[in-house]
């Protein structure tokens, strides 16, 4: 009896375990893989491109709702419409996506997925949810899985009129309302069905690591402990957005299975604590937060700005933090809780924040780990201090935190705009301050000895060897210059005749090329569609700049064409100004009411056929016809008497009489395209 007692309980406790929504001692650091409007930034293919530089520091990338919108546009994914069956978003189509997923778990990366639960689209009226099928089952939301103060009210106005009535749940909404779209009834027993299957397939079919639950203050915190419950996500963080931290704690204990809360909180208070602070420039205390509570410190995800706090345009400010942003960040990746890192930081400030994760990875910080805030603060000066299973770690933040004197036993490795971070001598560690990467033109790296041992130096070696005793020395705060090329630097703490701690970096170093401004010409092809004009929308994704001469939509009417091969092209010039530009175009008629899809990212001279084909969103595809058009001599257009009469195809191969197949190949030296 006592056997199978005990069999129960540690059967409880595993349940339980799998149920916990994040894990404790996690020393992991999330990266949010997007900003607004970000369609060609975190396309899959551009973020499964980075997971090599991603893979050193990130655990965790959170992107994007995957799944289709069918909205007019590019849309973020929050009005999600498809669940099961349409993955071809405004990032990419579900080939790229499970891609990206696949290639970062082979890296050690885990994909959260953002879960938008709390509301619905619908197809075509107010309550026509899509039909979808999954493994031979289909799912089908109903008018009465929708909340019936959807609204307040105004869809239960509409459905009322309908003829027969329409009849929506008799559930109230257990959160706040949001107007737009169907606000779900997760009291209704269909609805978590549909739910449940929808987050089985994210983790077990697609390869998610877990799930970032959007709106959670939109139904009660209870349903995701049942979701969380059934899915078994190792991690799971609400967007519970509230500064009140006691608020915060009892939505995370309401998602409680057996006690144990099933997901994390995004750590909404600290942010605004670090937005007050910085506000006072760092002269103030710092306010609590999750991660100042030794109870929920585990379960606060830590941030500086996110998707929805960031500055987006002139009409739409939000409320960003507008400076020190490496402070905060210096804040947040030395503190315990799980930091997770905007994009747009990582894309500003790559090497600022490599050497901050650096530092808290060697450290040994967790999220778990007693942090101390408000260790000193003084005028323009804050200053915390987290205990590491490898270390402790000072953080100092603001304008005079060069003037705070170093504690004894503690030795500073990185610094910089308005922050500073102080190690604990007792870590043994050889320091360098220039993380591997690729740069541009010679880097300098400083090099420290951060040891409590009595004469503890450094050696290190440039060509990958391991350093020895015999290799060369280096005072600690020695700088020294990385050259052009591919260099291998590495570090180590001589204390005696041995050497320990040994620290590698890898670095690419190339002489950046110069870059000069120059035009492209794009081409556009409309007689399979029989538009009598085209008008052509076009705009920068990085520097969000538009090249249309109105910046209104539907853009420019293009009236110039040339015809070539018998074919008549619209065509206009732009040009691209800065390294790194790209231009993307909507290719629209009839003041925009007939439009093709999203033609992403041009930098060369482009031809584009436009296709009667039609996507999900009913705009026409298009086919880019620039490789039959730029790279060959159509036969038509040469003196057909002085072909020679032996041909080469692209791979070598000889033919003594002209092919009878389409395509490109060399005749007397000239490119020369055949068509059939």
């Amino acid at each position: 009896m006592k056997k199978i007692y005990t069999t129960l309980v540690a059967l409880m406790a595993s349940l339980s375990m799998q149920a916990q929504g994040w894990p404790a001692n996690y020393n992991g650091v999330m990266l949010q893989g997007f900003y607004w409007d970000s369609y060609r930034a975190s396309r899959w293919s551009n973020l499964e491109a980075q997971a090599d530089d991603l893979a050193p520091y990130f655990n965790l990338v959170w992107i994007p709702q995957s799944a289709n919108c069918t909205s007019s546009g590019n849309s973020m994914g929050y009005n999600d419409l498809y669940w099961f069956s349409n993955y071809n978003s405004s990032f990419g189509n579900e080939a790229q996506l499970r891609s990206m997923i696949k290639t970062f778990k082979s890296k050690g990366i885990g994909t959260i997925a953002d879960v938008v639960i709390n509301h619905r689209n619908t197809l075509t009226s107010w309550t026509d949810f899509p039909v979808e099928k999954y493994k031979g089952v289909t799912y089908k939301m109903n008018s009465t899985d929708i909340c019936s103060n959807d609204d307040n009210g105004k869809t239960l106005a509409w459905a009322n009129k309908q003829t027969p009535k329409i009849t929506l749940s008799s559930n109230k909404d257990t959160g706040d309302g949001w107007d737009g779209m169907r606000d779900l009834d997760h009291n209704s027993s269909n609805v978590q069905t549909v739910v449940k299957a929808y987050l089985d397939m994210l983790l077990n079919d697609f390869g998610y690591a877990g799930f970032r639950y959007d709106m959670v203050k939109g139904y009660a915190g209870k349903f995701t402990g049942i979701y969380n419950t059934a899915a078994k996500p190792r991690f799971s963080v609400g967007e519970y957005w509230d500064g009140n931290v006691a608020t915060v704690k009892t939505w995370i204990n309401a998602t409680k299975v057996n006690e144990v809360p099933t997901s994390a909180a995004f750590d909404f208070p600290i942010r605004y604590a670090v937005r007050d602070l910085i506000a006072n420039n760092w002269g103030s205390m710092a306010k609590s937060g999750l991660i100042s509570d030794a109870t929920y410190r585990q379960y606060a995800v830590t941030f500086v700005e996110n998707h929805d706090t960031e500055y987006r345009s002139s009409d739409e400010k939000q409320d960003p933090i507008r400076k020190d942003t490496l402070a905060a960040n210096a804040f947040i990746l030395a503190s315990c809780g799980t930091p997770c890192v905007f994009y747009k930081h990582w894309q500003a400030y790559p090497t600022d924040i490599k050497m901050m994760i650096n530092a808290r990875h060697i450290a040994g910080i967790t999220n778990t780990s007693n942090t101390t805030f408000n260790v000193r603060v003084a005028a323009n000066c804050n200053v915390l201090k987290t205990e590491g299973s490898k270390g402790t770690l000072y953080a100092v933040m603001g304008a005079n935190a060069n003037k705070y004197a170093a504690p004894s036993g503690y030795t500073e490795i990185l610094r910089g705009y308005h922050y500073r971070y102080l190690l604990s001598n007792s870590s043994n560690i050889a320091w360098i301050d220039l993380p591997s990467g690729h740069y541009d033109d010679v880097q300098k790296a400083r090099l420290t000895a951060v040891s409590n041992k009595q004469g503890a130096q450094l050696v290190y070696t440039t060509d990958g060897t391991e350093p020895t005793a015999k290799s060369r020395k280096a005072a600690s705060g020695t700088t020294i210059n990385i050259p052009m090329g591919t260099t291998t630097l590495k570090v180590g703490l001589l204390t005696g005749s041995t050497v320990s701690a040994i620290a590698t970096r890898t670095y690419d170093i190339s002489k950046p090329e110069a870059f000069t401004p120059y035009n492209i010409t794009v081409y556009v092809n409309v007689d399979n569609v029989g538009w009598k004009s085209v008008n052509f929308w076009a705009w920068e994704d990085m520097s969000g700049e538009n090249f249309t001469t109105t910046g209104k939509w539907p853009g420019d009417a293009v009236t110039a064409t040339k015809t070539i091969d018998g074919k008549k092209w619209y065509y206009k010039t732009y040009r691209i100004a800065e390294r790194g530009n790209m231009i993307s175009f909507v290719f629209n008629t009839d003041s925009g009411n007939q439009q093709t899809i999203n033609v992403y990212d041009l930098k060369k001279d482009t031809y584009i056929e436009i296709s009667n084909e039609k996507d999900s969103q009913k705009h026409y595809t298009i086919k880019d016809v620039t490789d039959l058009m730029s790279t060959g001599i159509n036969i038509q257009t040469v003196d057909k008497q002085n072909l020679s009469t032996i041909w080469y195809d692209m791979q070598g191969r000889r033919y003594n009489h002209r092919p009878t197949q389409s395509g490109i190949y060399i005749n007397g030296g000239k490119k020369i395209m055949i068509r059939r």
